[in-house]
């Protein structure tokens, strides 16, 4: 197959990787030259571009089997992320509609999941989150599915090599239990997101909502507990409100990957943050 990764950064080069050892041609899109030997490394045909300018899409031919956009903020304001987000999707669908591809594929986030309850969402769940920025997700997300047929992954908080900010806080000690730390946390492993990507270009049908996140939401203090026991570290001291600094909304809710694992016969590789932490799945040593 032939396939292009729109934002082919953190979660792009570990799908696009996998991708390429599996035999499938595939380019991925990213905004600096100098992530061109990088993709290069890894099997990607790299493709300079900016993804929120229309012209730049100009340049490109859309002849590809699959399309999997995964641009993220990293960070910002709800203006920032309607340039990146919507702006985006806004020209992939413009280049896109003469010329639809196979599979179209959308990396969310289960952040457009506003409860606050501690509740169980599924992909069925009312989207109504306070954060606006969570907002401009949701816009994007019916902007996709509406102009062509997309399969959408709303991804938890993804952890792995480099990345993981609660693992990272606690291995720094500077994480803080929020309140009674009875919030639960959603998360996901860098190697699980790519195979659910993989999974979707294989599996999924176009119009589907899938949520990408791991078998165990976890309390935050059930969290910290188990990794003072295996690191022989002191738990977090007690802070009565949330860093100001999370890019994302505060919420409160269990995200089931049921729908995921029964239309997708998909088999996550890492349940759950334990067995990733024992299988050394995480640059934990660089971390701490």
């Amino acid at each position: 197959m032939r396939v292009l990764i729109v934002g082919c950064g953190y979660t792009g080069c570990a799908v696009g990787t996998a991708l390429a050892k599996a035999g499938h041609h595939v380019a991925g899109m990213r905004r600096k030259a100098s992530a061109e030997t990088l993709l290069k490394s890894l099997g990607i045909q790299p493709i300079i571009a900016d993804a929120t300018v229309a012209s730049d899409w100009r340049r490109l031919t859309p002849d590809y089997d699959w399309v999997i956009n995964t641009v993220s903020s990293g960070g910002g304001t709800a203006s920032d992320y309607r340039q990146i987000y919507l702006q985006t999707a806004r020209n992939l669908m413009d280049w896109l509609v003469p010329n639809p591809p196979g599979k179209l594929i959308y990396t969310s986030s289960t952040g457009v999941y506003g409860q606050n309850n501690g509740e169980l969402v599924t992909e069925d769940s009312p989207t109504n989150p306070e954060a606006e920025t969570a907002q401009v997700l949701v816009e994007t997300e019916r902007l996709l599915l509406q102009a062509i047929p997309s399969i959408v992954l709303r991804v938890a908080g993804i952890y792995g090599p480099g990345r993981g900010y609660w693992l990272k806080q606690f291995l720094n000690g500077d994480a803080r239990l929020e309140d009674k730390g009875d919030r639960y946390l959603n998360m996901v492993h860098q190697d699980d997101v790519a195979g659910a990507l993989i999974a979707s270009c294989e599996n999924g049908q176009p119009g589907e909502v899938y949520n990408v996140v791991d078998d165990e939401p976890v309390q935050q203090v059930a969290l910290f507990q188990w990794l003072a026991a295996h690191f022989g570290k002191p738990m977090p001291a007690q802070a009565e409100l949330p860093s100001p600094t999370r890019k994302r909304g505060v919420t409160n809710k269990r995200v089931s990957n049921a729908k995921l694992k029964r239309e997708l016969h998909y088999r996550f590789k890492y349940p759950s943050f334990r067995e990733a932490v024992r299988a050394g799945a995480l640059d934990l040593a660089a971390a701490a």
